[in-house]
């Protein structure tokens, strides 16, 4: 029995903002410090390197705990797709693929997002726990990213992050 299994998780949103913008909200540090993994009053770091190969790092900072999260940039072609790995080392060796497509739509962007998203097995488990706990993280990363993205949007078509983290 392997220790893992992959689960994909594909949302689909619409921004009233050109591609260029959406794309640069998720590599310019100024602007993904206000809503990736983070808010702008939580955020210890927010760095990268956005070139195929390079980097990134989001330092969050909530109820007297930092939360890091990290990647590398595995493909850029702005302003029509990221790829780019993920991972929180504080919660495990596990490392998801992010793949973020942007098309540009009458009313601005519509943002394409799919996580593989990496469910850790343990040894003794069947098929039924298996399948429970894809759920659930399947379920949690869902809402996860809902409210990063309802931040994302709020950023771009304001300027402004109402969630604070």
């Amino acid at each position: 029995m392997t220790d893992s299994s992959m689960i994909p998780l594909t949302m689909t949103r619409t921004f009233a903002s050109l591609p260029e913008k959406v794309y640069d909200a998720w590599l310019v540090p100024d602007n993904f410090r206000k809503w990736l993994f983070t808010a702008e009053n939580t955020n210890q770091v927010a760095e990268n390197q956005p070139e195929v190969g390079g980097s990134w790092e989001i330092i969050d900072r909530r109820e007297g705990k930092n939360y890091r999260a990290i990647g590398t940039y595995l493909e850029l072609n702005r302003p029509n797709r990221i790829v780019m790995t993920f991972e929180m080392p504080q919660f495990g060796d596990a490392t998801d693929e992010l793949i973020i497509s942007l098309k540009p739509v009458p009313a601005g962007t519509e943002m394409t997002f799919t996580q593989h998203i990496t469910v850790p097995h343990e040894e003794v488990w069947g098929e039924s726990e298996i399948g429970k706990a894809q759920q659930e993280f399947y379920d949690s990363t869902e809402q996860g990213w809902n409210l990063m993205f309802q931040g994302l949007k709020a950023l771009l078509e304001t300027g402004e992050n109402p969630y604070k983290g």
